[in-house]
């Protein structure tokens, strides 16, 4: 397929956060009269309509105005990887069916935030990773990861996996994840120092930090786009193909 405009946004692993700070994006790009969209090509784990799925809360925190099964054409409820979860409701998917359901999108919005499942090695069909699929788009792609201890090795991970293959890294987002704020760096101090410590082995440049915000807490899109204010949007503009557009 030809290189669409987009960005690409994968994580470090599963539950990083990439869901939420996709829809952050989104509607802070969308805040400046950008006509960003985003795509969940396959998702897995929860049923449309249970408000649970992905497709569902990046609607809901960005404010967009989309039917959730146009957002996530390949839905499965099965928990599973989404080789498996597909296989376990007897459907095989390939990238060229992934791709065919991403069309209608493209043809709605300047530019797409795209959001992966899990990290880059995840197994998408029975002869692609997500990072296969990633190459196939040719867009650039941001990384989410966790603030805390372990990060610096899965960001490093993940960020060298992508260069092999010789894919954009537009930047990494740490992302503090779900929870009370209150004492954050004094119960992991590793924090303190994972930002500029990927910077220094990689070379890839960590765009800001995400912060913690309470499971119980349902933002909207106002509120969430403030949340990027710690963020540098530009590498992200810039990815994105949309400076112009303003």
């Amino acid at each position: 397929m030809s290189r669409i405009r987009g960005l690409f946004v994968t994580g470090t692993d599963t539950g990083v956060g990439k869901t939420l700070i996709t829809a952050a994006l989104a509607a802070a790009l969308r805040a400046e009269g950008r006509n960003v969209g985003v795509w969940k090509p396959v998702q897995s784990g929860a049923s449309i309509g249970s408000g649970d799925t992905d497709a569902e809360r990046l609607l809901r925190g960005s404010g967009i105005d989309e039917r959730p099964e146009s957002v996530a054409p390949f839905s499965f409820e099965a928990p599973l990887t989404p080789l498996l979860a597909a296989r376990a409701a007897g459907i095989e998917i390939s990238l060229e069916a992934i791709a065919a359901g991403g069309l209608p999108l493209m043809e709605r919005y300047e530019s797409l935030l795209i959001e992966g499942a899990g990290g880059v090695a995840v197994p998408l069909t029975h002869d692609a990773l997500v990072i296969d699929w990633i190459a196939a788009l040719g867009t650039p792609v941001l990384i989410v990861a966790r603030s805390s201890l372990g990060t610096i090795n899965h960001t490093l991970l993940t960020g060298f996996m992508l260069r092999q293959r010789g894919i954009e890294v537009a930047g990494v987002v740490l992302n503090d994840g779900p929870g009370p704020a209150a004492a954050l760096e004094a119960d992991d101090p590793s924090i303190a120092g994972n930002a500029s410590l990927i910077e220094q082995y990689s070379g890839m440049r960590v765009l800001g930090r995400f912060p913690r915000i309470s499971p119980d807490r349902a933002l909207n899109a106002k509120e969430l786009a403030k949340l990027t204010r710690t963020i540098d949007l530009s590498p992200i503009r810039q990815a994105l193909n949309i400076d112009e557009l303003r």
